[in-house]
């Protein structure tokens, strides 16, 4: 579905993204690790268009969108769920939801009872103004205001930051349930554990490059891994 080809982004005199490579099949997970600074919020931005990259190529579904404003990029069916939640907190859950469906013409009913099916907390706060929510209820709608725009590629960058464990957990799970319905998932994430073991393919980035790739279950299992993103090494 997403190819990534040689992808250079330079923050001026930096180059936050050195030639890097990777696919997204359809209907698949996949998962960028790494620390702070490797490149990967840098990767997703330049993919919806918000930064416009050096040199490389990206392809949506055969299509060459390298370089494409953002609206065309979420018309085409990718969607970013930000680092930070970025949720309007002066508008309600319901308003938020709605801003995510901007694009279409078509009845939103379904897909927000099917929303409020996989957020319940959301449905009971659906009139609430969203800057009252605790920070995984905003985490939750940015994830049901991205959803609204009925996604083929759902981008979420850090989705765990800041949450409480439990919550993480929650977070996951609903993660995996978006997947079962059909949508790609690439996933930014500081969260190596959670984030590897839903992942059908992994890449960790470290300073702008590429260093190690593998299936979700072959990264958990590798010693490097495990010292650098897992906290333990056997």
């Amino acid at each position: 579905m997403l190819k990534i080809e040689n992808l250079k982004v330079n923050y001026g005199g930096i180059e936050a993204v050195k030639g890097i490579s990777f696919e997204v099949p359809d209907h698949s997970i996949v998962t960028l690790i790494g620390a702070n600074g490797a490149g990967k919020s840098t990767t997703l931005r330049t993919i919806t268009g918000l930064v416009k990259p050096a040199a490389g190529r990206i392809f949506f579904n055969e299509e060459d969108i390298t370089g494409a404003d953002t609206y065309s990029v979420i018309s085409k069916g990718i969607t970013l769920v930000p680092e930070g939640r970025r949720v309007f907190p002066d508008m309600t859950v319901l308003e938020n939801m709605k801003i995510g469906a901007y694009l279409r013409t078509d009845s939103l009913d379904d897909d927000i009872n099917w929303i409020y099916e996989l957020f319940p907390r959301l449905k009971e706060r659906n009139w609430q103004l969203a800057g009252t929510l605790s920070g995984g209820e905003q985490q939750m709608l940015a994830v049901a205001r991205a959803l609204m725009s009925k996604p083929k590629l759902m981008m979420m960058d850090e989705p765990s930051l800041g949450l409480a464990p439990l919550i993480v957990k929650e977070i996951f799970h609903i993660i995996a349930e978006i997947h079962s319905h059909g949508v790609t998932v690439l996933l930014n994430e500081q969260n190596a554990n959670m984030a590897l073991h839903i992942a059908d393919r992994a890449y960790v980035l470290e300073t702008g490059r590429i260093t190690l790739t593998g299936t979700g279950k072959e990264l958990l299992e590798n010693e490097d891994v495990k010292a650098a993103y897992l906290g333990k090494k056997e």
